[in-house]
């Protein structure tokens, strides 16, 4: 499982009459791969609400997702398993079917939420409008592949 993560001020997503919008958080991009287990989804979660990328006092990276109180936008994003090394069309075929990358992919804004923090999520599958208002910018790529 693949995630980007991104410190913003604000983000957002639209698509079918459904606006999801927060503040100051992190804008969660998630790829589910073939083989990913709830395992990953839970690990991911963990480590997402928990990475250290918040500044403190002195402007060093020292406070969590959960320590400073922010809100987590999760959008489903199957291209972050695209292949492009041979050719010039990204091949998807590692990315997990649609029926289990969307099980995992709810089971991974649960997990965020079992852990008190308010998350806001696109529609899995469709084709979504992403506002990304960076903050530094810092942007952190995790793969639970690379444990």
């Amino acid at each position: 499982m693949r995630a980007l993560i991104q410190r913003v001020k604000r983000g957002g997503v639209k698509t079918a009459g459904v606006h999801n919008t927060i503040g100051p958080g992190l804008v969660v991009l998630l790829g589910v791969g073939e083989g990913d287990s709830q395992a990953d989804a839970d690990l991911l979660a963990e480590k997402t609400a928990n990475l250290r990328i918040f500044s403190n006092a002195e402007g060093k990276f020292d406070h969590s997702l959960l320590d400073v109180g922010g809100d987590a936008l999760v959008i489903s994003q199957f291209t972050l398993y695209g292949d492009a090394g041979k050719g010039r069309r990204p091949d998807f075929t590692a990315a997990a079917k649609p029926p289990e990358a969307n099980r995992l992919y709810e089971r991974f804004a649960a997990a965020l939420r079992a852990k008190g923090l308010t998350v806001k999520t696109g529609i899995f599958g469709a084709d979504m409008e992403v506002e990304i208002i960076n903050d530094g910018p810092v942007t952190i790529w995790l793969d639970t592949k690379s444990k």
